[in-house]
């Protein structure tokens, strides 16, 4: 599922790594790398995927990128 994958490539992937106390969620004290998007992943069809639109990108909590 799409949850799935999303997990996969964050919380899942961190621990794999044993980097889950670091990296991998969004809490207070973890490094934060991550996009603000205009529409949910999680509830549009796979195929609509590649539309989704950037709003920010932050790296290390910093905004790198704001449309």
């Amino acid at each position: 599922t799409a949850y799935e994958a999303l997990r996969g490539f964050t919380l899942d992937a961190a621990f794999a790594g044993f980097a889950e106390k670091e990296v991998g969620s969004l809490e207070a004290g973890k490094r934060a790398d991550f996009v603000i998007l205009r529409e949910d992943p999680l509830a549009i069809a796979p195929a609509q995927l590649q539309n989704l639109t950037v709003e920010a990108t932050y790296v290390d909590g910093k905004a790198v990128f704001k449309r």
